[in-house]
């Protein structure tokens, strides 16, 4: 069976990015003597999935920093050329979270890494997360891109673990209930 994982930071009133998508609140908080845990989190992973507007942002940076496949779930893109630099490394696709999911599946993919606010929130509505590490930033940006958007029903969450920082973050582990769970009248 294939899983899907989540590694995201948000500030503290539940912001991934601003409103045009720049995330310079959070790199300003980077603090390479701490580890966060992400080497340890995609160690077992076999594909990262991310969205479009993830996929654009990490483009802006000067190094191509995934070594596992990536899977843009686009359906802008999904007929466009991958960039020469990427080839073999990204693929775009604009299949559901579902389905990409079963093709990943056939594949032999095990874990998947799901990165990106709207995609996240895709996966959750589909009932397709196993667990998210939400890592919260001590900063109020006042507006933009939530992680977390509208839900037809509750999503219930299982606290695994909470640790903090020297620089103030706060990580929280949470197991996600099974979708039929989720869904009481």
């Amino acid at each position: 069976m294939t899983t899907a994982h989540v590694f995201i930071a948000t500030s503290l009133d539940g912001f991934i990015a601003r409103p045009d998508g720049d995330i310079d609140w959070l790199l300003q908080r980077d603090d390479p003597t701490e580890d966060h845990g992400y080497p340890a989190f995609i160690a077992d992973k076999d594909v990262i999935v991310m969205g479009r507007g993830s996929y654009e942002k990490v483009l802006t940076f000067d190094t191509w920093f995934y070594d596992r496949p990536v899977v843009v779930l686009s359906q802008q893109l999904a007929n466009s050329p991958v960039p020469e630099a990427l080839e073999g490394k990204v693929r775009f696709s604009n299949l559901t979270p579902a389905n990409l999911m079963d093709e990943l599946a056939k594949q032999g993919v095990r874990r998947v890494y799901v990165d990106g606010g709207q995609l996240v929130q895709s996966f959750l509505r589909d009932g397709l997360v196993t667990d998210m590490v939400i890592t919260t930033v001590p900063v109020l940006i006042g507006s933009g891109r939530s992680l977390f958007g509208a839900l037809a029903q509750d999503i219930e969450l299982k606290l695994v673990t909470s640790r903090c920082f020297a620089s103030g973050l706060v990580q929280s582990t949470y197991r996600v209930a099974p979708h039929d769970q989720n869904e009481k009248s």
